[in-house]
Order: structure tokens, then C-alpha cells, then sequence
């Protein structure tokens, strides 16, 4: 029995060394092909993205500027001019300031919107193109719309508000409103968006709970929150998550409304490296100011994460 079990070993073994090189050469081929197919992916990743990254970041230590200077090594002084930089800190401050007063409605009303739609009303489709529609519309377009509608004198709103007996806002003028003008308008234009995701959301939602709940004798509202808005939880943070950022890199619509006043309380971090740069013509501090502000979305993002996985444990 031992001599037979040790010459079935010393076939399987004598097997296992001769194949082998067999596969090591169809791995070899495989790998082959597969970085081929990679490769185009890889040099424009490396082309667009990743040389980007590093010569910004090297440029963020220089004192380049389209002045003419030459871009001499400065180190760390551009980023320790950031830190000191009272403008920064009031153009971050304004960043997030607009993320926080506009991350809650986007998300409300379009939770709101969803649900309506969801209740089965008539005509779903012109509610569907009624409240996905403007999120179709380019930045330039609805933020000439709306400098219309804010017009002190001729505008729309201030028209309607007369008539009830409110004195005219200067909605783009007023340090105290302009950015909650700025806020409705990118409400407006972008709430679609986040109606759609949580309306699929909705609608995948299995039909028995509600079925269940109905002959235990939940009515609407206690489905809604017993059934719907758990079901929603991983859609309320994936557009919790997908709005922060977007608002965190908001210049459209402020640019173009209010390049960034009265008195700079409407000025994004975006549009002071944009300024810095392109107006005031330091390249290399204006990277600085980038890769500050890049390291603060890195640290949001992270900080997000480490909350949804401890939520999801």
C-alpha cells in the first residue's frame, strides 16, 4: 500500500513540474495582453492626471508667475503665505458656508420631490420633466436667468413681493442675502439630479413591505418612516457625500452672478485661485492655494467615509 501511495505521489509530482512552464508562459501571455489593452488607459492617465499632479505640486514651490518671472524654488514659502493669507480664510469660510445652507435643501426637497412623484400622482412624466429638467440647463444660462429675476428694479421677484407689500431685496447686492440668493438659484438649477437617484431608490424599494405594513394597519406617514427612509439610507449618503464635494468646488453660478462680492462675502476658494492666478498672475502661489484646498477635500472625503463605515457596522 505505502509503494503504491508513494508511486502515485511521484507521477502527481513528476506532472505538477512539467506544467508549469506551460502555465508560467500563458501567464506571461495573458499579462502581456492585458497591459497592452492597459496601456492607452495608462498614458493618458499618467499624461492627464498624474504629471498634472506632480508639476503643480512642484510649481506650488516655486515663485512662478506670467510676469515673466522665471519660477525660482521657494519651498514652503507659498504655502506658509497661505496659511497667513486673511483672504483665503474668508473665501474657504464662504465655501463652506454655502455647503452647509445648501446641502440640506438639496437633499429635503429632492427627498420631498421623489416622494410625491413616487405616490403614483397623474401625469408622472411632466412631474419627472418638470423637476429633472433644470438640471439640464448650463451654469451661464441660469445664472443670467436669475440675475434677472434678482434685478432690484425690474425683477420678478421683487415685483411679486411688492404687491404683498415687502420692500425690494437687492438679492445680489446685499452682503446678508446675496449668498442665499446664490444658493436658491443652484437649488433650483441642481435639485433634479438628487430627485432622480432617490426616485430609482424609492422605486426599488420591494412593494410587500408596504403590502405588510398596510395590513398591520401603518398608514402613509408611518410607512415613510418605518419603510422608506431606512431603504434610503445608502442613496442619502451617496448624494450626501456627491453634494458636499460638488459644493465644495462651486464657481459657476457665483462667478457669474456675483463675481464674488458684495465685499467678497459670496468669494469661493475656487474663484481665489482662479483670481490669484489668473489675475494677480502668481502661478506658483495660486497652486499652493490648490493644494491646500485639495488636502481639505481629502480630509472631508476621508472623514465621510470613516462615518458611513462606522454607521454601516
Amino acid at each position: 500500500m505505502s509503494t503504491a501511495t508513494a508511486s502515485r505521489g511521484a507521477g502527481s509530482a513528476a506532472g505538477q513540474s512539467a506544467a508549469p512552464p506551460n502555465a508560467r508562459r500563458k501567464s506571461r501571455r495573458d499579462n502581456l495582453h492585458g497591459w497592452g489593452f492597459s496601456a492607452p488607459f495608462l498614458a493618458f492617465f499618467a499624461l492627464f492626471l498624474v504629471w498634472p499632479i506632480v508639476y503643480g505640486f512642484y510649481m506650488s514651490l516655486t515663485g512662478k508667475s506670467l510676469t515673466g518671472a522665471n519660477g525660482e524654488l521657494l519651498g514652503f514659502a507659498n504655502y506658509t503665505e497661505a496659511f497667513q493669507d486673511p483672504d483665503l480664510w474668508q473665501s474657504l469660510g464662504n465655501t463652506l458656508y454655502f455647503t452647509v445652507i445648501s446641502t440640506v435643501p438639496l437633499v429635503v426637497i429632492a427627498l420631498a420631490m421623489a416622494a410625491l412623484v413616487n405616490m403614483g400622482l397623474p401625469a408622472q412624466w411632466l412631474w419627472r420633466l418638470a423637476f429633472f429638467s433644470p438640471y439640464l440647463l448650463a451654469s451661464t444660462v441660469v445664472s443670467l436667468f436669475f440675475t434677472w429675476m434678482y434685478n432690484p428694479q425690474l425683477g420678478l421677484i421683487n415685483d411679486i413681493l411688492s404687491k404683498v407689500g415687502i420692500p425690494p431685496v437687492a438679492w445680489l447686492n446685499d452682503p446678508k442675502v446675496a449668498m442665499w440668493a446664490i444658493v436658491i438659484a443652484t437649488v433650483w438649477w441642481t435639485v433634479g439630479f438628487n430627485f432622480l437617484l432617490y426616485l430609482a431608490a424609492m422605486q426599488n424599494i420591494p412593494q410587500q413591505h408596504y403590502e405588510a405594513a398596510s395590513l398591520d394597519g401603518a398608514g402613509g406617514w408611518r410607512q415613510f418612516f418605518s419603510i422608506t427612509l431606512p431603504q434610503l439610507g445608502p442613496t442619502t449618503v451617496l448624494i450626501v457625500i456627491l453634494q458636499v464635494l460638488a459644493s465644495l468646488k462651486i464657481f459657476d453660478q457665483v462667478y457669474q452672478m456675483t463675481q464674488g462680492g458684495p465685499a467678497g462675502t459670496t468669494r469661493t476658494i475656487v474663484q481665489y485661485i482662479f483670481e490669484t492666478g489668473f489675475t494677480g498672475y502668481r502661478f506658483g502661489y495660486s497652486a499652493a492655494i490648490s493644494y491646500v484646498f485639495f488636502a481639505l477635500i481629502i480630509v472631508v472625503s476621508c472623514g465621510q467615509f470613516f462615518i458611513n463605515r462606522r454607521r454601516s457596522l
